[in-house]
């Protein structure tokens, strides 16, 4: 770790003097672009975060959205967090590990909020699939995530799995989590009142995690598998699990005045940033620090990423209660200082070693101002399609493929809220407090967003929003995980710029406030940049909790909903076949399409519902097949069957003119043909017929688990 000149010159002119070596890095630390977002902060205000239904926007620990009653168990208003979170470097470095802690992170930040976690959703980007270290790393993190939910009693209950060449030296592990909570629950990462006691609750500190922030904003060399390992922290799932109930009980007796998880920076960054959002100093004696390692020093305290780790804000006569807690959960407990006026001070063995201005400390980083190339459209180059072999390439395309494999590893029913398994367009679980099924969607399409960054990123967006109205939900808020390579490199920052504005401009075209999210920059390796991903996680809302399937039924008729295009770029079938093309147009009417599909989705004659995204008409027809149901329908071009405009969805009805009514003048409705009981899909295409029976179209989908197991 080492503070850069032009950012020590400017420490050195705001103390007047030389910082110590602490001071140093912990400047280093949250003056880094992981802590500060010094690339992408001045791009962020194209998002709109405000509605009627935003509590707490960006800012804090995760975001506050009140969710609408109908008729639940509460009397009150139900709030839920939401929140994401990357663990992309370390998730390389040591794959278990790295997507463990990720997990253990963004719950974190959900109890801060004074929530009770009660879904996780992963989106996760590999190199290629064909590749040894590919299926390594996924067989990693897959694990991590897995043993780490599982173990804490949160389920996971969606998100992504893509596999893409750009990611090949640097994955991307990207984790939301959606927590639960009332008005008189919450509370926030700003300090209240001087006089308070600062409290660490949580395992004791170690050395592990040390400049991880730091290590965050770099990209990964060629040894950072050995070299940068110090620099990953090591969960403890079960040490975590008494740390949600302990929390519970903390917000429960009203003990909490404001907390912060320790994360990124660790003490100094939690410490100094919940106080400076107060507009208060601190006076921190670091030697009371709880510690698992011996002869620790001062920047080590200050810095360790240790996990399972919050620190609270009490008032002095609850310290004792607080204590209690935390004895009765087998949790350390430490009353490290005070929130006070003035600066943020941290003392270690009665010598002062921290003493600087808080607000410069956690918010002072200067904003990186830098040179961006527009990106360029692809010319068109279409490969020769012949329909079978166009068709098995697809379908049995890793990206498209089926993920049970890794859904499978997770426990998703636990809490007895889950109400749409994963494997679905999106999971919906039973808020019973509100009567309110709250339906979740999360990933990005990264060969959407590296063939055209601004309209994939629309398209990203508009996916999302698409797979939650295919369950009857209408979209509520989103938060955001925007990863790129490195930003110094205007190729690169022009593409990062672009899918920040595409997202930015959907969601205000779908009415869908970004409440929060996440930036992680310097994603680049020895292999190259990643492309540009802006993974969104994306809430919507229903009365009740049911849902239509996205398997066909058998006995009804079949309809695409939705515009289409003639445009294959970013599709499956380029990425299969070779060559290039630009990108689909986007309809224009997103928000009005959205909300006509969860009112079809929803109604009684509506028997599946699955929206058509990855692999394009093709896989969604292929993953509505069962061994009971199939269909025998007809379409009139090879483009059509590939092609993947989002905001379209293959609805079956037993009413097929009430759903040409719901979309006249909204959307093209098209007549596909009608669902069959023989557990065959027949597709005619300009003369030519494609018929797959169910067990075959199994055989092709599941690819990885024939190569994983």
């Amino acid at each position: 770790m080492s503070l850069p000149d032009a950012d020590r010159e400017l420490v050195t002119a705001e103390l007047g003097r030389d910082p110590t070596p602490t001071e140093a890095a912990l400047f280093e630390n949250l003056w880094s672009e992981h802590c500060a977002y010094r690339s992408s902060r001045p791009l962020l205000s194209a998002f709109d975060s405000e509605g009627e239904q935003v509590v707490v926007g960006p800012g804090d620990d995760a975001a506050v959205v009140r969710l609408p009653d109908n008729g639940g168990e509460s009397d009150g208003e139900t709030y839920i967090t939401m929140g994401i979170e990357s663990h992309n470097h370390p998730s390389y470095v040591d794959p278990y590990d790295g997507a463990a802690t990720g997990v253990g992170g963004i719950v974190r930040d959900t109890l801060s909020m004074g929530a009770y976690p009660v879904a996780l959703t992963d989106s996760l980007y590999f190199g290629g699939f064909d590749r040894e270290h590919t299926r390594y790393l996924l067989d990693g993190v897959v694990e991590g995530i897995a043993d780490y939910g599982n173990a804490i009693g949160v389920p996971t209950v969606g998100g992504s799995v893509e596999f893409h060449d750009g990611y090949e030296g640097n994955p991307l592990v990207n984790v939301a989590c959606v927590g639960l909570l009332d008005e008189e629950r919450l509370v926030t990462a700003e300090a209240q009142n001087a006089g308070n006691k600062l409290v660490l609750v949580g395992n004791a500190t170690g050395r592990d995690g040390l400049g991880g922030a730091s290590f965050a904003s770099e990209d990964l060399a060629e040894d950072a598998e050995t070299e940068d390992r110090p620099a990953v922290q090591v969960g403890d799932p079960y040490s975590e699990k008494l740390l949600i109930e302990a929390n519970e009980d903390l917000i429960a007796a009203d003990l909490i005045q404001s907390a912060r998880d320790l994360g990124a920076a660790g003490l100094g960054g939690a410490s100094s940033e919940l106080v400076a959002k107060g507009g208060f100093g601190a006076r921190i004696a670091l030697d009371r620090v709880h510690q698992r390692e011996p002869n620790m020093n001062p920047l080590e305290i200050v810095l360790a990423e240790s996990q399972e780790r919050m620190c609270y804000e009490v008032r002095p006569e609850d310290v004792d209660a607080v204590a209690d807690i935390a004895e009765r959960y087998d949790l350390g407990c430490s009353v490290i200082g005070e929130v006070a006026e003035g600066n943020y001070v941290c003392t270690f063995d009665g010598e002062t070693v921290v003493d600087v201005p808080p607000e410069f400390l956690a918010d002072g980083a200067p904003m990186n101002d830098l040179d961006s190339v527009e990106p360029t459209e692809p010319d068109r180059d279409r490969p020769e399609i012949d329909l079978e072999s166009a068709f098995e390439a697809v379908v049995s395309a890793p990206n498209t493929s089926s993920k049970r494999w890794v859904y499978r590893q997770y426990d998703h029913e636990v809490g007895a809220r889950t109400a749409l398994l994963p494997g679905d367009d999106a999971a919906v679980l039973a808020i019973r407090e509100a009567g309110t099924g709250l339906a979740i969607s999360a990933g990005a399409v990264p060969a959407w967003t590296a063939c055209a960054p601004y309209d994939g990123a629309r398209a990203v967006a508009l996916e999302n929003a698409t797979n939650l109205a295919a369950k009857g939900a209408t979209p509520l808020a989103a938060v955001d995980c925007l990863n790129g390579g490195n930003p110094e490199k205007p190729d690169v920052y022009g593409g990062f710029k672009a899918v920040v504005d595409g997202l930015a401009d959907m969601c205000r075209d779908l009415s869908v406030p970004v409440v929060g999210g996440n930036v992680s920059l310097y994603n680049d390796s020895v292999a190259g940049p990643i492309p540009p991903t802006p993974t969104l996680a994306m809430v919507g809302a229903k009365a009740g909790y049911d849902a239509p399937p996205a398997a066909f039924d058998g006995d009804g008729s079949v309809l695409l909903v939705g515009e289409g295009s003639d445009a294959l770029g970013g599709s499956e079938l380029l990425a299969q076949l070779g060559g290039s093309d630009r990108f689909p147009t986007l309809p224009e009417n997103a928000s009005e399409a959205v909300a006509t599909l969860a009112d079809v989705a929803d109604a009684e004659s509506t028997l599946a519902v699955h929206d058509v995204s990855n692999g394009g008409l093709a896989v969604a027809l292929a993953e509505m097949v069962t061994s009971d149901a199939g269909a025998d329908l007809a379409v009139d071009d090879l483009a059509a069957l590939f092609e993947e405009t989002p905001g379209r969805a293959v609805v079956e009805t037993i009413d097929p003119d009430a759903v040409a009514d719901a979309f006249d003048g909204v959307a093209p409705v098209t007549t596909l043909g009608e669902a069959t009981t023989d557990g065959t899909l027949s597709v005619s295409v300009a003369g030519e017929t494609l018929a797959v029976d169910a067990e075959t179209i199994a055989s092709l989908r599941d690819v990885l688990a024939a190569e994983l197991d």
